[in-house]
């Protein structure tokens, strides 16, 4: 788009923006987004903020046909951790969270040239896009983790050499309308710098 008059309506986008909450995996529904519309929500992940492209964000989306091996590995983490019978089954039960299920990914890397803290700003951009990108599709979405993301079989499971999970995102469609979770007041983050 070469301005800004070839865009949407701006207002409207942001009302509806401003009405993005996250939704647990209780009040998702099917259906989940389309292959399509996952691929869409990935591209607007890409439009983060990136120093050098170092593009340190990846998506792995958890196909039904594997959910159950996805729960074998939170079940048998759940049992390493000490946890009874009944709490492993449902720790496994959480692979079955949302009708869609994406692992996210990151891959930090010390030798780029550009600081961590900046590489983990740009995951969480790309975050914020794909769910804000879902969000506009009118689905439901919640980033979940928890110390599971950092056993090592996971990971294992789940990243390539020198990723961190960080967690997984629950995707459907919600139950209830999304709504504003109250009234944000922007100066509770947004500064001027004053003299001192």
């Amino acid at each position: 788009m070469d301005s800004a008059q070839d865009g949407p309506d701006a207002e409207t986008v942001l009302q509806h923006l401003l009405r993005r909450h996250s939704i647990g995996p209780r009040q998702l529904s099917a259906p989940g987004p389309t292959r399509g519309e996952l691929r869409l929500a990935a591209r607007a992940a890409m439009r983060a903020p990136d120093h050098k492209r170092l593009s340190p964000v990846r998506l792995v989306e958890i196909p039904d046909a594997r959910r159950a091996e996805l729960a074998a590995l939170f079940e048998d983490f759940a049992r390493r951790s000490g946890r009874s019978a009944v709490e492993a089954k449902e720790e496994a039960a959480r692979a079955w969270n949302g009708p869609a299920l994406v692992a996210l990914a990151a891959r930090i890397d010390a030798e780029a040239g550009v600081p961590p803290h900046e590489q983990w700003i740009a995951v969480g951009g790309a975050l914020a896009n794909f769910m804000n990108a879902l969000h506009l599709l009118g689905y439901g979405a919640k980033m979940l983790s928890g110390r599971k993301a950092a056993d090592p079989r996971i990971t294992a499971a789940l990243c390539e050499p020198g990723e961190t999970l960080v967690g997984w995102i629950a995707i459907g469609t919600p139950t209830a309308a999304a709504k504003a979770r109250g009234e944000d007041d922007p100066d509770r983050i947004l500064r001027s710098w004053a003299r001192s």
